[in-house]
């Protein structure tokens, strides 16, 4: 088959548009497109039903390989489009991937026939990681040996808190042991640093004692560095200062010489008529400067010419405060702060009644604060559970489980896992037989009563979710008659908020589908490709019949498959 595309336009609330596939196991080319409602996929056993949600955990971020790939194709493509609504949750995952969007989400995977794997959301290229994240808010899978969901005991905590509308009095509660935790962290920090400064206690009087007698600045070192340079050249320094000097000052230097200079020009400067004024001014700046000069060498000289036992003491000093900066093992400018660090930490020991009292009673608050939010919370579990064992009692009957009992635990937690969910523990338990004591949902129920129950929970649960499309790979395996009947009518009414896609071997329940695929697989020479149709009046008649009779369908079990058709709806 080269290509299919079926058009069933989607209706109603978010969900799943169409599934494009390409080069997945058997199938070469298919276009599928969606709408909602209860939508049945029937078919023998080994047609290709699992490939085509195969296909579509692929593009919500299952794990690939490449064995997915058809033999002699070299990658395998699955586009899943889904059509949401502006405010569903899927936005705000793309929203803080800086990705952009609008009502449609169209994912598209890759999986080259060596393994890799590439993925893209509405055309922007994404990591699988964000896939799954999409995916979890997409779709949701239930099938036959399904460990994930509500078979998790750890999810039935969240599950409550989304069926009785928690999520505000839950984000309160998350702050209010966010702040508890930070006080006791900063109480715990406190109480480990005066240990720390107990333990160390006579080292830092003695290090604060030894660096106040040193009292050492910032950058003092390179002070001490440079008049130490100077003062291992002062011969050197002296003898030119002098010499300088000499050349400048003295019967023949050059200050008197301008000055003599400026008295002969200055006799005979009225009769030059002008011309020698800017040379006298000149002279004049000349002999200025020579003077500053002769004051700068003084002013020199007087700092180079100290006292030769000055350099061993600066270099006493500069060696003590290199010799500390080792000791502690920090630069000399840090000694200052080092000093200041140490002094801090006695004086925690000097402190620590008063912090770690204010501390304690800092978390004592916050832990009441807590406790009081969690235990509303609490509360508010406590009386969701009845209305969610109510709601779900009344599931049950229908599905002929009239004896079975279903049953939320909501207990609380010792201290020590107290968290930002609260103080309680939250189970789904159920007793399938009178006077049974109830246990854990995975535990108790048989395969048949275990989809049963699910189906129940799903009903129930369906207005709360914000998937909108649901997923249920066989969960009516084991059952028959009228109990699979009544699961079908269960799905069917799941079917009326919500996009649900149903694979099954049930005729009861694929008389109740709105929308009937048959996957099916053709053999052209030593080609096997599988392709899907939709099945409509006598089409779908003879496929329901096939189901209940086997291989070869009988007058009689047509007119079974007509009877169960027309209770549809």
């Amino acid at each position: 088959m080269d290509q299919q595309s079926l058009e069933l336009r989607v209706l109603g609330r978010s969900g799943l548009v169409s599934l494009t596939i390409r080069d997945v196991v058997l199938i070469e080319r298919l276009s599928l497109n969606f709408r909602a409602g209860l939508c049945v996929l029937t078919g023998e056993t080994g047609a290709g039903k699992s490939i085509l949600l195969d296909s579509l955990g692929l593009a919500l971020g299952a794990r690939a390989d490449s064995g997915l790939v058809r033999h002699g194709a070299e990658q395998a493509s699955v586009t899943a489009e889904f059509d949401l609504s502006g405010d569903h949750p899927a936005f705000a995952i793309l929203k803080e991937q800086g990705l952009d969007a609008d009502d449609r989400l169209v994912i598209r995977r890759t999986v080259s026939a060596d393994g890799r794997s590439r993925a893209w959301v509405n055309d922007q290229a994404v990591g699988v990681a964000l896939l799954r994240r999409l995916g979890e808010e997409l779709v949701e899978v239930h099938g036959q040996f399904d460990t994930h969901g509500l078979l998790n005991p750890q999810t039935h905590r969240g599950v409550l808190d989304a069926y009785a509308g928690l999520a505000a009095r839950h984000a309160q509660v998350a702050a209010s042991y966010r702040a508890w935790r930070q006080v006791e962290d900063a109480r715990a920090n406190a109480a480990a640093d005066i240990a720390r400064a107990r333990a160390e206690e006579e080292y830092l009087r003695h290090a604060v004692a030894e660096l106040d007698a040193l009292a050492p600045r910032a950058g003092e070192e390179e002070e001490l560095a440079e008049t130490r340079a100077v003062l291992m050249h002062r011969e050197k320094l002296v003898d030119a200062l002098n010499a300088a000097f000499a050349d400048l000052s003295g019967d023949r230097g050059v200050e008197r010489q301008l000055s003599s200079a400026i008295r002969t020009l200055s006799r005979i400067a009225d009769k030059a008529g002008g011309r020698l004024d800017p040379v006298i001014a000149s002279l004049d700046r000349a002999a200025n400067e020579a003077a500053e000069a002769i004051a700068g060498l003084h002013a020199a000289s007087a700092d180079v010419d100290m006292d030769p036992a000055a350099l061993e003491k600066l270099e006493e000093r500069l060696f003590a405060l290199r010799a500390a900066a080792r000791k502690h093992g920090v630069e000399v400018d840090s000694l200052a702060a080092l000093r200041d660090d140490f002094a801090r930490r006695l004086s925690l020991i000097e402190d620590q009644g008063d912090l770690l009292a204010r501390l304690a009673r800092e978390a004592e608050t916050a832990r009441e604060t807590y406790r009081a939010a969690a235990e509303k919370l609490s509360q508010e579990r406590q009386s969701a559970a009845g209305r969610l064992d109510a709601a779900v009692a009344g599931e049950l009957p229908p599905l002929k489980l009239d004896k079975a009992r279903f049953r939320t635990l909501v207990e609380p937690l010792d201290e020590g896992d107290w968290g930002p969910s609260g103080i309680d523990r939250v189970a789904f338990l159920v007793a399938t037989n009178p006077g049974s004591p109830p246990g854990a949902l995975n535990k108790i129920a048989s395969g048949g009563e275990l989809a049963r129950f699910m189906l129940a929970l799903k009903v129930v649960l369906a207005q709360t979710s914000t998937v909108g499309t649901m997923v249920f790979d066989e969960v009516d395996t084991g059952i028959g008659g009228a109990v699979a009947a009544a699961v079908g009518e269960r799905l069917a009414a799941l079917g009326h908020g919500l996009q649900v896609l149903v694979v099954t071997h049930s005729p009861q329940v694929a008389a109740l589908g709105a929308t009937h695929l048959k996957v099916q697989k053709t053999v052209k020479g030593e080609r096997v490709s599988t392709g899907v149709a939709v099945l409509e009046g006598d089409e779908r008649r003879e496929e329901i019949a096939r189901m209940l009779s086997g291989a070869t369908v009988t007058d009689e079990a047509r007119r079974a498959a007509e009877s169960l058709m027309a209770g549809r709806g």
